[in-house]
């Protein structure tokens, strides 16, 4: 019995190793869209060789970011009646694990951004910049970017104060009824616009994804229940529920599925989690292989820092250092790859080392001053 315990629990970490995984690669696409979304001016049109072309839909990937986030968050609950364990108790461990690296990567930020490259067409950030983005109200209010791929930490904030509520609504009334509270509006607001076709801005943003994040928790059911659902071939499941997606992403071309992000979020969730949920369940077994092989592992613990702090020498890289050696195009598309991307993975590493994983280890100030070697602990008043 006691080894069958250890094994479950075995299976259980090696499990959301692959969950950690997966978040790395999906951090590791991030960073090349961004090297391709730099190079190659006039996105969603683009200069860039026909054959790069799978690298434009860095959206996806944060979407992908949203539902695991929504997964993650909801095994502990699925694994116990759906109660989420006390909500200040949830909210200040959230917040503890990522305010302090996102902070750090702001003061980063705002630093490159003064000094070497904008982050935007907007110009430098201001002092309404650093009020915003420090609150991470940027999904509600609108200012120069510091970092452009801060937009999703504003919506994931507005996201997790949401999470409580959303685990009630699952555990009073069932998944069906929380999908439809979250999913309903949102398609009812696509379906009023022009067109059947939302613009959307630089904000508010959350009500559209909440839809997605759900998505994420109600997969995360996955975790406890029967081995008879655990043993369906999710990872199935979630090719037959991408194929229709992505098929008339191909039909229609790479302008048009930019253009309807929109829709396209909300139909290619339920295909991620699925995918999740296969993850979590161990197959296919060659996928969890190579998500907890010990490079994508590591690449998965410091994927957080690896989004935070890439895009400001992706685009430093872009737009002061590879033009000063290379001709504009592929070659500094190829310059990028070979100075950013090692640049920023070695970077989130040391980042990570500082900024991340002192707060993932110790849950409070004074665990953290107490693991400090002795002679750099503050002197006690």
């Amino acid at each position: 019995m006691e080894q069958e315990a250890r094994a479950s629990g075995a299976q259980g970490r090696r499990q959301l190793v692959g969950l950690d995984g997966l978040r790395g690669l999906a951090a590791l696409y991030v960073v090349l869209f961004h090297c391709w979304l730099y190079t190659f001016p006039g996105y969603p049109h683009s200069s860039a060789p026909p054959w790069l072309g799978g690298l434009m839909f860095g959206r996806l990937a944060v979407v992908f970011f949203l539902v695991l986030s929504g997964f993650s968050l909801a095994i502990s609950p699925a694994r116990h009646g759906w109660r989420p364990g006390g909500v200040g108790r949830f909210l200040r461990r959230r917040a503890w694990r990522i305010l302090p690296p996102y902070w750090a990567a702001l003061a980063m930020s705002l630093i490159i951004s003064w000094s070497i490259v904008p982050a935007s067409h907007s110009g430098p950030p201001t002092g309404t910049s650093i009020l915003v983005y420090g609150l991470v109200a940027q999904d509600m209010f609108t200012a120069p970017t510091p970092n452009g791929a801060f937009w999703s930490i504003g919506v994931e904030a507005e996201l997790y104060l949401l999470f409580p509520l959303l685990l009630l609504v699952r555990r009073r009334l069932g998944a069906a009824v929380l999908v439809a509270c979250v999913t309903v509006p949102v398609i009812a607001r696509g379906l009023a616009a022009a067109n059947a076709s939302p613009v959307e801005g630089d904000n508010w943003l959350a009500p559209h994804l909440a839809p997605v994040f759900a998505a994420g928790l109600v997969g995360a059911a996955v975790v406890g229940a029967s081995d008879r659902v655990q043993r369906l071939p999710w990872g199935w499941f979630a090719v037959l529920a991408a194929l229709p997606v992505l098929a008339l992403g191909v039909v229609r071309g790479s302008v048009w599925t930019v253009n309807h992000y929109f829709w396209i979020d909300l139909a290619i969730a339920p295909a991620m989690a699925m995918l999740l949920a296969a993850v979590a369940t161990g197959r296919p077994a060659v996928l969890v292989r190579l998500l907890t092989t010990r490079p994508v592992r590591r690449l998965g613990g410091f994927s957080y820092s690896l989004y935070l702090i890439h895009l400001p020498i992706v685009m430093t890289v872009v737009r002061r250092v590879a033009p000063l050696f290379c001709s504009p195009g592929l070659p500094v598309f190829w310059c990028t790859l070979i100075v950013a991307l090692p640049v920023s993975v070695l970077g989130a590493w040391l980042f990570s080392k500082i900024f991340e994983m002192p707060f993932k280890r110790h849950r409070s100030w004074r665990s953290l001053i107490e693991a400090l070697p002795r002679g750099h602990r503050l002197p006690r008043l």
